[in-house]
């Protein structure tokens, strides 16, 4: 019984793990990056995508997986391999204390209405927030870069694109073509 109770009072506990990072460390730490992802993270390049507002732990998660090669990209991959823990931690609250900037893609209204049913039939906002702001390792959507999105629910799918535990891969198996471009036009029109 008492084993009973310390792994429930265990399981109510914060986690042990607290995300301590220096924002302003961060700006400096993430100069670099604003060549791709643009300033205060609001990516302009088409296939790139914003960082401003992630989730700090999202961001760090990504960083991660560049660094120890789960993920692999040509621009990302030599830069975050020189990258401490702390550095990514940083970082990622940089990012994470930035304003979104809304999408400036001009989004189909009809495709975005289909995107729209396709996000509420597969419950998206139950991870990602009702207002797919995201959360912990839970990227934002909200105002995501279409090709970003498009490129990375099709690999997701594929397999061509690992995530951490394998929550996304699976839930795109269900996606067709037609509902990932569904989706990113939908995810273009929120702020």
């Amino acid at each position: 019984m008492r084993r009973v109770v310390v792994v429930g009072v265990l399981w109510l506990a914060p986690p042990i793990h607290t995300f301590a990072a220096d924002v302003e460390a961060g700006r400096g730490k993430s100069e670099t990056c604003v060549a791709c992802h643009g300033l205060g993270g609001n990516a302009t390049l088409p296939g790139v995508p914003s960082l401003a507002a992630q989730p700090a732990m999202h961001t760090f998660l990504q960083l991660v997986q560049f660094r120890e090669k789960r993920r692999r990209d040509a621009q990302m991959s030599p830069f975050a391999e020189k990258l401490t823990d702390r550095d990514m931690q940083d970082i990622g609250a940089y990012f994470a204390a930035q304003t979104a900037a809304p999408s400036r893609f001009v989004a189909d209204a009809a495709k975005a209405a289909a995107g729209r049913k396709v996000l509420e039939a597969h419950h998206c906002g139950s991870c990602h927030m009702p207002d797919l702001s995201g959360q912990n390792q839970i990227p934002r959507l909200a105002a995501q870069n279409v090709e970003y999105v498009v490129k990375q629910l099709r690999g997701l799918r594929d397999g061509s694109r690992r995530d951490i535990d394998g929550t996304m891969a699976s839930a795109a198996q269900a996606l067709s073509d037609q509902d990932i471009e569904n989706l990113a036009h939908y995810l273009a029109t929120l702020k």
